[in-house]
C-alpha cells in the first residue's frame, strides 16, 4: 500500500474512534431516552460504518490499475526516426504467405459479413507496387485479384454469380454499396509499409509520451503501459495538417500501431503489428509482425493478415505486378462510374497487347 493511502487509512480511522467515543458518551448521558431517539444514533452509527467503507472502496478503485511491471525500454524522438528510415531503406520488396480474414459493413450498412480464413499473397516491389491475391477455401479460386501501380489500380471480384474487374484511381470518388469493391491495394500498401518523416517535403515530427490501458503479462490484471507516439505533421498550399499518428511500444521500440488521415483530419485508416508471433524470412536480423490488422472506417471494411512466411527483397518482375481481365467479365471504370461487357474483339484484342 502507498505512503499516501496509508495516510487516509489513518485519518479515517483516528476520525471514527472519536466519532464513536461521542456517541457513546451521548447514550451513557440519555440512559432514559425512548427506543426511537436510540434507534436513530444506531442508524448514525451504521452511516459511519458505511461512510469509511465507501473510502475504503475508493481507495481500492484508485489502486487497481496499476503501471505495467514490463521493463520499459527508452528511446528520443531522433533514435525512433532513425529507426524508421533504417527499416524503410533496408525493405525494397516483399513477398508474403498469409491467411486473411476479411470483414465488411457496420454502421452505415447495418449488417457485417465476415469471410474467414482465405489464403492469399501480397507482393510489394517500392516505391508503390503491390499486388494481392486472394483464393477461395478448399478449391482455391481466386477470389479477389488487384494490382496498384501508384496512383491507378485494376481488380478482379470474382464470385459464383458474377465477375467484375475495376480499374481507375486509388481514390475512392464513388463509393459503392458493397464496401469489398471500396477496396484498394494502395489501402494495404500504406499499412504494410511505415514510411519515414519526410523532412525535404516540409514534414516535422512530435514525440508524445503517453499511455494505454492493457493485461499486464505477469499479474494479469488491466495496467497502464507507457508509450511513445510520434504525430507527423504534413504540409502542402493550405497549411499544415496531421497526416500519421505512430505508437511504438515501450517493451521493443517497434511501431505497433498507425493511424492515417486525410486531408480534412478524417482517420481513415487504423493498422495493428503483432511481433509477438516468429516470422521466417531469409534474413534473421529483419523482424517483421506476425499479425497485421487493416481497418478502413469510412468504406467500413477490415482485413487481417496472418503471416505465415514473410521474403524480403527477393527479385520480383513486373509481370508479377499484372491483372488480366477475366473473359465475360463487366468492366467497371470506377472514376467514370461507368460498366459493360466488352465484346468479343476487345477481348481478343486484349489478350493479343505485349505484357
Amino acid at each position: 500500500m502507498s505512503r499516501f493511502a496509508a495516510s487516509s487509512t489513518q485519518r479515517i480511522g483516528q476520525l471514527f474512534d472519536i466519532l464513536i467515543k461521542q456517541l457513546l458518551a451521548l447514550l451513557e448521558i440519555n440512559r432514559q431516552m425512548q427506543f426511537s431517539s436510540r434507534f436513530k444514533i444506531v442508524l448514525l452509527i451504521c452511516a459511519a460504518l458505511s461512510l469509511t467503507g465507501c473510502a475504503v472502496k475508493n481507495q481500492y478503485e484508485t489502486q487497481r490499475r496499476l503501471v505495467s511491471s514490463s521493463t520499459l525500454k527508452e528511446a528520443s524522438l531522433d533514435q525512433l526516426l532513425a529507426n524508421l528510415d533504417a527499416t524503410a531503406a533496408h525493405l525494397q520488396t516483399l513477398k508474403l504467405t498469409v491467411e486473411m480474414d476479411l470483414s465488411t459493413g457496420g454502421e452505415r450498412k447495418g449488417i457485417v459479413t465476415d469471410y474467414r480464413q482465405v489464403s492469399g499473397y501480397v507482393l510489394v516491389r517500392k516505391p508503390e507496387m503491390l499486388h494481392m491475391i486472394v483464393r477461395a477455401p478448399v478449391v482455391g479460386n481466386r477470389i479477389v485479384d488487384m494490382v496498384s501501380k501508384g496512383k491507378t489500380f485494376s481488380a478482379a471480384f470474382n464470385s459464383p454469380s458474377s465477375s467484375k474487374y475495376f480499374v481507375g484511381s486509388n481514390e475512392v470518388a464513388h463509393p459503392s454499396e458493397k464496401p469489398l469493391e471500396n477496396m484498394r491495394p494502395q489501402h494495404v500498401l500504406d499499412a504494410l509499409l511505415i514510411k519515414p518523416v519526410d523532412h525535404a517535403a516540409g514534414e516535422v515530427a512530435v514525440l508524445e509520451q503517453s499511455v494505454d490501458v492493457v493485461k499486464d503479462p505477469k499479474t494479469h490484471k488491466e495496467a497502464l503501459r507507457p508509450n511513445y507516439v510520434v504525430f507527423v505533421i504534413s504540409k502542402d498550399e493550405a497549411g499544415s495538417y496531421l497526416s500519421r499518428r505512430i505508437v511504438f511500444s515501450r517493451d521493443d521500440l517497434m511501431p505497433h500501431e498507425q493511424y492515417l488521415y486525410d486531408r480534412q483530419g478524417q482517420l481513415v485508416t487504423i493498422a495493428r503489428y503483432d511481433y509477438s508471433v516468429p516470422v521466417f524470412t531469409e534474413e534473421a536480423d529483419t523482424k517483421f509482425p506476425g499479425v497485421i490488422q487493416i481497418q478502413r472506417p469510412v468504406e467500413e471494411y477490415s482485413i487481417k493478415l496472418t503471416v505465415e512466411k514473410a521474403s524480403i527483397n527477393l527479385p520480383l518482375g513486373d509481370d508479377q505486378f499484372e491483372v488480366a481481365q477475366p473473359p465475360g467479365s463487366t468492366l467497371i471504370n470506377v472514376d467514370q462510374k461507368a460498366a459493360r461487357i466488352p465484346s468479343e474483339a476487345e477481348l481478343k484484342a486484349d489478350t493479343k497487347k505485349p505484357q
